[in-house]
C-alpha cells in the first residue's frame, strides 16, 4: 500500500485501489476529513468508527466487497456524495433516510430487490443511480424527492413505475431501459420538466395518453416494446429532437410521424 498524508488534519484522503483489505486505524482519527476514497479494494466490512468523521460530505466505497454498513454511517449528517456501486448489497438500510445533506447516491450494480421507504426523506437528492440491481419496484415515497433532476433504474426487473413518479417537478433524465415495465402511469404527464425519456428493452404494451403533456421532452427511446399504437399527442412535443421505435414488430406507423420528420425531429421505425 502506498503512504499516505500523515497530517491528522488533512481534508481528503484517497486509498483508491489499494488492494487494502482493511482501512489503516488512523484513518479514523481524521475527525476533519471531508473526502474519503476507498474505492477499488478488497474491503468486506467497515468498523463503526466511520462514524467519527462528521465533516465528511464525500464518502467512495465502489468496488469493494461489502454486504452492509455500519450503522454509525448513517449519522454523517454533513455527507453530500455516496458511492456504493458494485459491492454485495441485498438491501439497504433504513436508516439511509438519514442522510438528509445527500445530493448523489449511487448503489448500481449491486444485488438489491427493493429501496425502503425512507429513501423519501433525502429532499435534496438531485441524482439517483440504482441501475444493474434485482430491483421488482420503486416505492412510493419516491416521488418526495423534489429536488431529483436523474434517476437512473436500467437493467433491474420493474414492472410499472409508482403513480407519484409524476411528483417530480424537477425530473429531466428517467433512464428504465431494460426491465419488465407493460405500463406507465398517467401521472408521469405530470412530470412536466421531463427532457429523457429512455424505455427500451421493456414489454409496454401502450403509453398514457399523459405522455403529449411532456412539451419539454427532447429524447424519446421506445426500441424493442410492443407496442401496437403511439398516443397521437406525441406529434405535438415541440422541442422533440428523436424519437426511435425500431423493433416494435406490432406497431402501426401513424402518419403524423411524417410532420416530426418535416420539423427536424429525427425519427427511426
Amino acid at each position: 500500500m502506498k503512504t499516505f498524508d500523515q497530517n491528522l488534519d488533512s481534508k481528503s484522503l484517497d486509498l483508491y485501489s489499494q488492494g487494502i483489505q482493511r482501512v489503516p486505524r488512523s484513518a479514523w482519527q481524521r475527525i476533519h476529513l471531508q473526502q474519503l476514497n476507498l474505492a477499488d479494494n478488497q474491503l468486506t466490512q467497515l468498523p463503526e468508527q466511520i462514524g467519527n468523521l462528521t465533516k465528511l460530505q464525500m464518502l467512495d466505497l465502489g468496488h469493494n466487497e461489502l454486504i452492509s454498513l455500519p450503522e454509525s454511517l448513517f449519522k454523517l449528517k454533513s455527507l453530500k456524495f455516496l458511492y456504493l456501486s458494485n459491492n454485495h448489497f441485498r438491501s439497504v438500510s433504513e436508516n439511509i433516510g438519514n442522510l438528509k445533506s445527500l445530493i448523489y447516491l449511487n448503489i448500481t450494480d449491486n444485488q438489491l430487490s427493493s429501496i425502503p421507504e425512507s429513501i423519501g426523506k433525502l429532499i435534496k437528492l438531485v441524482e439517483l443511480r440504482l441501475y444493474n440491481n434485482q430491483l421488482r419496484s420503486l416505492p412510493d415515497s419516491i416521488g418526495k424527492l423534489k429536488s431529483l433532476r436523474e434517476l437512473h433504474v436500467m437493467n433491474n426487473s420493474l414492472t410499472t413505475l409508482p403513480e407519484s413518479i409524476g411528483n417530480l417537478q424537477h425530473l429531466n433524465k428517467l433512464i428504465l431501459k431494460g426491465n419488465a415495465i407493460s405500463s406507465l402511469p398517467e401521472s408521469l404527464g405530470s412530470a412536466e420538466q421531463l427532457t429523457d425519456l429512455d424505455l427500451r428493452l421493456n414489454r409496454l404494451t401502450s403509453l398514457p395518453d399523459s405522455i403529449g403533456e411532456l412539451k419539454k421532452l427532447r429524447f424519446l427511446d421506445l426500441r424493442a416494446n410492443r407496442l401496437p399504437s403511439l398516443p397521437a399527442g406525441i406529434a405535438e412535443l415541440d422541442k422533440l429532437e428523436k424519437l426511435d421505435l425500431r423493433w416494435n414488430k406490432s406497431l402501426s406507423v401513424p402518419r403524423w410521424l411524417k410532420h416530426l420528420s418535416r420539423r427536424g425531429c429525427i425519427v427511426y421505425t
